[in-house]
């Protein structure tokens, strides 16, 4: 006996397969690992394309830890572990956290430097119109959050540029909604922190500060992008963590290299020393 054919039933099982999907429009096909190379070039193309868009010509990049907050929210933090120690008085856990708060709130001016800073370009800047010289920050809270607040609070434009993490981090609301992107690959949101970058300032901050600090040292070091002012914001903390003299000492850098950065302690001799030097380059 034949079997009865129900031609639409086929055909609608045709249209629901995984192979009759468009290459682009199919999410498990781009998630697969041999798609990595069109991922990683749609990484670099989308914020690109944005950026001509807004017309943004150059950019300030500010890093700084995510835990460094404003002065306020430093001393809540205080006040709610100094009530918990009095609950538990013999807790040492509780002490060291109230250790590391009080010198959370000692660097809790920086949050207010860093906002100040942007405020200073972006008020310069960002004027008629033009987009030079826009702050771009890793789009998250803290110092970077202050910087992107920094402009926001006069009207100007600022870029934030987020990472996926285990720990999902939103982005602060002081970006510019077009200018707010969502990055998978760190070496692709590298590479845009720099593509327009005419200055980059380093706050205090932990791993991730070190890193891009580091590498955008090793790129100057290594002519793989022409200088630009680097500056170490805080020279107390910058002097304790990371000791450049024993590099030298120790032959694995030159002296030439500590004029690779400066330091800085309040936001008007930060933008005063990149005017200079950009002044001065190119001329």
């Amino acid at each position: 006996m034949i079997k009865k054919i129900n031609k639409k039933k086929m055909k609608d099982n045709l249209l629901k397969s995984p192979a009759y999907k468009i290459a682009y429009h199919d999410d498990d096909f781009m998630d697969e690992e041999y798609c990595r190379p069109v991922r990683l070039q749609l990484e670099l193309l989308k914020p690109e394309k944005l950026f001509q868009k807004e017309n943004i010509k150059s950019t300030i990049v500010v890093f700084g830890g995510t835990r460094i907050i404003e002065k306020k929210d430093a001393l809540a933090n205080i006040e709610k572990i100094q009530r918990k120690i009095i609950k538990k008085p013999d807790a040492k856990n509780l002490k060291r956290k109230l250790k590391i708060a009080k010198s959370v709130l000692a660097k809790s001016h920086y949050y207010d430097e860093a906002k100040e800073f942007a405020r200073l370009v972006s008020a310069e800047c960002q004027i008629n119109e033009g987009h030079e010289y826009v702050i771009v920050t890793g789009g998250g809270p803290g110092i970077m959050e202050a910087a992107n607040r920094g402009a926001y609070e006069i009207g100007a434009k600022s870029i934030g540029l987020n990472i996926t993490l285990p720990m999902e981090q939103d982005p602060n609301p002081y970006i510019t909604p077009e200018l707010c992107l969502q990055f998978h690959y760190f070496a692709i949101r590298k590479m845009h922190f720099l593509m327009r970058a005419k200055a980059l300032l380093a706050f205090p901050g932990g791993y991730g500060t070190l890193d891009e600090l580091f590498e955008a040292l090793t790129l100057i070091q290594t002519h793989k992008v022409k200088p630009l002012p680097i500056i170490l914001f805080g020279e107390k903390f910058w002097n304790k963590v990371v000791n450049f003299k024993a590099l030298v000492d120790e032959g694995t850098i030159s002296e030439e290299d500590l004029d690779l950065f400066v330091y800085a302690d309040n936001a008007k001799d930060a933008w005063q020393y990149i005017k200079y030097f950009n002044e001065t380059n190119n001329e």
